[in-house]
């Protein structure tokens, strides 16, 4: 009876040892530095690493003010608005998706938030009616794209690209191109510039919002769903995931995420606006993707996303601080993205193909 060997050696294969394959192979032979570069806790790492850098940059040319607490709260509170919205572009892009219509659902929201009729019917009941109507504005923006992208098949770039032109329309035709003031609802704007233990409403509200993120996608069915979607939406739907029904989701949350910040600008400047919001969607894509969210989808962080908004907020405040130029920022902002993606083309590389 012949024994069963592997070629050019001596020692049998046990029936239950587990075969040889290209993947276990490459899998042990990977460098244990790049094993740990390309997980999760490498890439924050990375994060926390250049966040001190810029911390200390700052502190360098700034002594006298860079860290000081209210200081602080303003990278923080510049970084809140962003970083609401850049939660909800985390979910969709981790699912292979993308929204560039966030900034003007954004203004949207705020100007509905603030017609006459609203405020009117916020009078008689209550200020809530102005923030329910506002993430009412986000969620149904939201489920617009979902439907068109999942049901109607059409790409995403093109369907949230349709609704960024389009909400910013319609919201320069319900303002007739006026900034909406919302100064009579007193009480409003006295809660959205409370301070509870020293810390801004906004920033209390981007925390939660990440909270509420991070649990989403690392402890619910829901964020497995989306991490599988992103990595083959065909496997997922054959593994019984209803594809086009999450899809349709995932943009309302990110509808809603926009409906959010539209009430925290509406808050803060107490004024709804068409032109709010304007370009905040790149700001969003490149956070989430400094964070390291792979753009093609399958894997992301909301933490890695949190990074990335305290990254270009702390960024954008070392350049104030310095009297630096607007332009000056913008070029280092595209160096960053650049170099961020090229890491993550770097480091997703599969082992076999490392070079």
């Amino acid at each position: 009876m012949s024994e069963q060997t592997t070629a050019g050696a001596d020692t049998p294969l046990s029936p239950t040892d587990p075969p040889l394959t290209a993947s276990t192979i490459t899998t042990e032979d990977t460098p244990l530095w790049r094993r740990v570069l390309s997980g999760s806790v490498g890439r924050n790492m990375g994060l926390v690493l250049a966040l001190l850098v810029l911390v200390i940059v700052g502190a360098a040319s700034a002594p006298d003010t860079f860290l000081g607490l209210s200081n602080i709260m303003v990278i923080l509170r510049q970084a809140s608005i962003v970083g609401v919205i850049s939660v909800g572009m985390t979910l969709v892009i981790i699912a292979g998706g993308i929204d560039l219509s966030v900034g003007s659902v954004l203004g949207l929201a705020s100007v509905v938030g603030a017609l006459a009729a609203v405020q009117d019917l916020a009078d008689q009941t209550h200020w809530i009616v102005m923030v329910l109507v506002a993430l009412a504005v986000g969620v149904f923006a939201g489920f617009l794209n979902g439907i068109v992208i999942a049901y109607g098949n059409v790409v995403a770039f093109m369907a949230t690209l349709a609704m960024l032109v389009g909400a910013r329309g319609f919201a320069e035709i319900l303002a007739n191109r006026r900034t909406l003031q919302v100064g009579g609802q007193r009480e409003f704007i006295t809660f959205m510039n409370l301070d509870i233990l020293g810390v801004d409403m906004l920033i209390w509200i981007f925390l939660i919002v990440s909270v509420l993120g991070w649990i989403l996608l690392n402890r619910t069915t829901f964020g497995r769903r989306t991490v599988a979607i992103g990595g083959n939406r065909e496997a997922a739907r054959l593994a019984g995931i209803n594809v086009k029904r999450h899809v349709m989701y995932l943009y309302a949350l990110s509808g809603l995420c926009a409906g959010i910040a539209g009430v925290m600008i509406l808050g803060r400047t107490t004024a709804g606006a068409s032109v709010n919001g304007q370009l905040l969607e790149l700001d969003a894509i490149a956070a989430v993707v400094v964070g390291g969210t792979l753009l093609i989808g399958g894997r992301g962080t909301v933490t890695g996303t949190v990074f990335g908004v305290l990254i270009f907020a702390t960024l954008t405040n070392v350049f104030v601080q310095n009297n630096l130029s607007s332009s000056v920022q913008a070029v280092a902002k595209g160096v960053i993205i650049v170099i961020a993606v090229l890491l993550q083309q770097r480091f997703s590389r599969p082992a076999g193909r490392a070079s």
